[in-house]
């Protein structure tokens, strides 16, 4: 073998294990790329997902502060209608 060939296979060696180094470089990059645009997209709908939590745990406080008033306001009555009825007996 030339010497003259042997440098031409060194030579189309090593362009090809720069150019699988280049692609695999490449190929990971994307990779990289498509993990942080599906992180962005996670992060943003748990984000939403928070804010619809935390608006329904809100409502639920309201709604739990709108029934202890009506049970407050049901004992009044309770309470008023046991004073007026004169069928019902008072202890003495």
């Amino acid at each position: 073998m030339s010497t003259t060939l042997i440098i031409v296979i060194v030579i189309v060696v090593v362009v090809v294990i720069a150019l699988v180094a280049f692609a695999a470089s490449r190929n990971r990059t994307k990779k990289l790329e498509q993990n942080r645009v599906e992180a962005r997209e996670h992060r943003e709908e748990a984000g939403g997902k928070e804010r619809k939590a935390e608006q329904a745990r809100l409502q639920a406080e309201e709604q739990t502060e709108r029934a202890r008033k009506q049970q407050a306001e049901a004992e009044e009555l309770r309470r008023h209608a046991a004073e007026i009825d004169p069928d019902t007996e008072t202890p003495e």
